[in-house]
């Protein structure tokens, strides 16, 4: 079974560490396996026996806030380990969507992309007055990859 445990925000690997510690002082825990999935703040998944094996495993431990009471299913599990998987990269010329913010619904080309500062400069579509607009990469879901010229 798979269980999310609750972790102070921006200390998941540390957390998880100090329990893969544990785990190695300690024999016959219940505790199968620790995952940290990039881009899930705050939390940490733990493969356990049950819900009793979780809860003392990480009773009274640093940066842990509790465990989630209904446990994942396998198929939780696939989805958030696919969603990583599944991002492509912006590239310039690429059609994108705003998923959030106050652009949130439109539709914009992209001019460029600065993978440094994680922006891109984009080009709104359907708009009365096209202008640039700079904007946070990951504010976009790529509708459509631009077209690759043969070299």
């Amino acid at each position: 079974m798979y269980f999310a445990v609750k972790v102070t925000s921006g200390q998941e690997r540390i957390a998880a560490n100090m329990l893969q510690n544990k785990i190695a002082r300690m024999s016959d825990l219940g505790i199968y396996s620790i995952l940290v999935i990039g881009g899930m703040k705050g939390y940490i998944i733990v493969e356990a026996s049950d819900e009793v094996a979780i809860r003392t495993f990480i009773t009274k431990e640093h940066n842990i806030k509790g465990v989630l009471p209904k446990p994942l299913s396998e198929e939780d599990l696939e989805k958030l380990l696919s969603a990583k998987k599944a991002e492509q990269p912006i590239a310039k010329d690429d059609t994108v969507e705003f998923l959030s913010g106050p652009l949130k619904g439109y539709k914009a080309k992209v001019l460029k992309v600065d993978e440094a500062k994680g922006e891109m400069t984009v080009l709104l579509m359907d708009v009365v007055v096209p202008m640039p607009i700079t904007t946070k990469m990951g504010t976009a879901k790529i509708v459509q990859k631009a077209k690759q010229e043969n070299a």
